[in-house]
């Protein structure tokens, strides 16, 4: 009679299980599509992006009509006054990495921030003219067209052309982030220009100036921007505010191609930008500085994943402001930096029981050796190559320069310079003489454009903007997928933190849950909410088991998958 009684006893509690036990949550995915994907800052651009590739355009395609539509759509960060990294994976496996980079004007000095007293004068690298850095996203988007384009470039050109002359609608968020700049656009044009009024939602911007540029450079090709008509424009109007730029800088830019930083992360294969990006030796630091610690073992977010994380980017940021720089004008350490022993010894003074104080932590030693307003977009398409193209005007509408009879804005990468060693700039990274201005150099760049493999399959196609906080997110989402299961959505909106060496403070999103903070402050980590609602705006595709494509699009932003 025993066994029926042990029998209902088990049943019992197995009844007790399953009405105690919590339910396990559904996976939020985001858009799933079965051949080619665009997710970017703005619904229109995915669009067009997506539309180049139904008419038989591939990635490559896609990217130049992507960007150009972002430079329309959302003109505080998609830009032809600017400059980016494009990361790109083709159907074969064969890897690469562009580098159109701004670049310092030939009458650029190590000192021209510096006042009489040797203090840095913030205002001239971040708003106005000699802020202003050569730009190169032109030079980029038709040196990836001869190298990669299949279509014609004046078909790619044309959507942004439409969108320019007809106009975009203005989103809630656009319409703030307009109306928040005004009196920086007077400060830096010395005047009212034509986008200072009070926006508001549904509000429609039409560019009849840029419409014009745009149908130039459609007839006329890259030396339209370099050479012509829109070249004296800029020119004209960057030295009449006082700022550097000549036609001799212009008409000699030109882009590079460069070799991705490639690294093994648990049996995944991660490419990323190279200097002058510090995007790729970071995120390779950063990861390879946790692996040992199996850091899937902690929950996602808790006092031990903020702490192993955070010790890891503290270390990072101290290298990067040291040794990394233009890789034309100076030797970066790559491998040194990037190497297992190397990290395992900067990893070493990590103390579980206590944080480590920036202050007293510097550069890695070892015996010789070897930018918040940004936009990302990724890129798979139906014919397995996929790009990771991260652009921008450095901050929010650059130097607020607006070119009026040109219809565009001009960079502020100036700023991205180490104006004096030891002093930090607009996103409060501090640099050294690696990074020091010198004529025709690169800024360094934080911007990471990263692709991800898995048993030499295409995985993951990801990036942000975010100034110094892409690094960070592009990890976090990078463990989000790879440690914890999350699917692409899910990975990028879960709430982010990023530390940077100096200042010594975690950031956190106003969004995060402050349950760990008063822990993790009684180990002595600085916990700072204050103007940080979000952290990078990641736009990342995810290739599904079954070989189907899924975007992540960043609720932070107005940001949107298209696909077919």
């Amino acid at each position: 009679m025993k066994y029926p009684i042990i029998l209902f006893l088990i049943a019992i509690l197995c009844v007790q299980c399953m009405t105690t036990s919590k339910p396990i949550p559904e996976k939020q995915y985001g858009l799933i599509t079965e051949k080619a994907m665009v997710v970017s800052a703005r619904e229109e651009a995915s669009k067009i992006g997506v539309e180049i590739m139904k008419q038989g355009g591939n990635a490559f395609d896609a990217m130049i009509a992507t960007d150009l539509a972002l430079l329309v759509s959302y003109p505080s960060a998609g830009n032809i006054g600017g400059g980016g990294f494009m990361v790109y994976r083709q159907k074969d496996g064969t890897i690469g990495a562009l580098d159109y980079r701004e670049k310092a004007p030939l009458a650029a000095t190590k000192n021209m921030y510096l006042d009489a007293h040797g203090n840095v004068d913030s205002d001239k690298s971040q708003i106005g003219a000699l802020a202003v850095g050569v730009p190169g996203t032109i030079a980029g988007l038709f040196e990836v067209h001869e190298k990669f384009g299949t279509l014609p470039f004046e078909k790619l050109i044309a959507p942004a052309i439409r969108l320019a002359e007809y106009g975009v609608v203005v989103t809630e968020k656009q319409a703030q982030n307009l109306n928040d700049h005004t009196n920086d656009f007077k400060v830096a044009n010395k005047r009212t220009i034509v986008l200072d009024k009070v926006w508001k939602k549904e509000d429609t911007i039409k560019y009849p100036k840029l419409t014009q540029t745009l149908k130039r450079i459609q007839a006329n090709g890259r030396g339209e921007f370099y050479k012509g008509e829109t070249a004296n424009l800029i020119v004209d109007y960057v030295q009449n505010l006082g700022g550097i730029i000549t036609k001799e800088d212009l008409a000699s830019y030109e882009v590079k191609w460069r070799n991705p930083v490639t690294f093994e992360y648990k049996n995944h294969r991660i490419i990323s930008m190279p200097p002058p990006s510090s995007g790729g030796i970071c995120v390779a630091q950063i990861l390879k500085s946790i692996e040992p610690y199996d850091i899937e073992q902690y929950a996602h977010n808790s006092i031990q994943y903020m702490q192993v994380i955070t010790e890891a980017e503290r270390r990072a940021y101290a290298d990067r402001s040291y040794f990394l720089g233009d890789p034309d004008f100076v030797t970066i350490p790559t491998d040194s930096l990037t190497s297992k022993t190397y990290l395992s010894r900067r990893m070493a003074s990590f103390d579980w029981k206590q944080a480590t104080m920036s202050s007293e932590l510097s550069r890695g030693v070892f015996p010789g050796y070897e930018s918040t307003e940004t936009t990302h977009y990724s890129i798979v398409d139906q014919f397995g190559n996929s790009v990771a193209v991260t652009t921008t005007l450095n901050s929010s509408y650059g130097s607020k320069v607006y070119v009026e009879k040109g219809g565009f804005f001009l960079n502020n990468e100036m700023d991205d310079f180490s104006a004096k060693p030891g002093a930090p700039n607009v996103y409060g990274l501090v640099g050294a003489e690696a990074n020091a201005i010198a004529p025709q150099k690169r800024m360094l760049s934080s911007m990471s454009p990263t692709i991800v493999e898995k048993d030499g399959q295409l995985k993951m196609v990801l990036g942000s903007p975010g100034g110094s906080t892409i690094i960070t997110s592009v990890i976090q989402n990078i463990l989000n997928v790879l440690e914890y299961d999350m699917t692409m959505q899910e990975s990028v909106s879960k709430p982010r933190f990023h530390h940077q060496w100096l200042p010594d403070s975690i950031k956190v999103e106003t969004s995060f849950d402050t349950l760990n903070f008063p822990s993790l402050k009684k180990l002595g980590y600085n916990i700072d909410q204050s103007n940080t609602p979000i952290i990078g705006k990641v736009d990342a595709i995810l290739v599904l088991p079954d070989g189907r494509l899924e975007g992540g699009a960043d609720p932070r932003g107005d940001d949107s998958a298209d696909g077919f």
